[in-house]
């Protein structure tokens, strides 16, 4: 009896860290997205990432000059018939240029976190 509470504690224990670790991982991709279009400024963050396989998300937060905070996340999903953007709980269509845009994002995003996260240590 004690054996197989022991070892439910491992396996929750090994389920807890595997869930650590995406969420670790996902917060490293998302750093290194958000430095895809460029500097970003003091007080200002940035994060581009890939949720899941249809969903791509752009968040940034930022205070302004009067030290109000700002917050605007942007979801990009990804469907057969084209893509939905999300902004403040309204879906819309994705014009064919911002497509493109996101496409070249997305891709180079695939690109660095290839290799800055996942390409074995040289």
């Amino acid at each position: 009896m004690l054996r197989k509470i022991f070892n439910g504690f491992s396996a929750q224990r090994q389920a807890d860290h595997r869930a650590n670790l995406g969420r670790n991982l996902i917060r490293h991709e998302a750093q290194i997205g958000g430095q895809l279009f460029g500097p970003i400024p003091a007080g200002r963050r940035r994060e581009f990432f890939c949720l899941d396989e249809h969903t791509w998300v752009w968040h940034e937060e930022w205070t302004d000059n009067k030290g109000q905070t700002h917050v605007q996340t942007t979801r990009y999903d990804v469907r057969p018939g084209g893509i939905l953007k999300s902004q403040n709980g309204r879906y819309q269509p994705v014009a064919m240029s911002e497509a493109r845009r996101l496409k070249a994002a997305a891709n180079a995003y695939l690109h660095r976190i290839s290799k800055e996260i996942y390409s074995p240590a040289s």
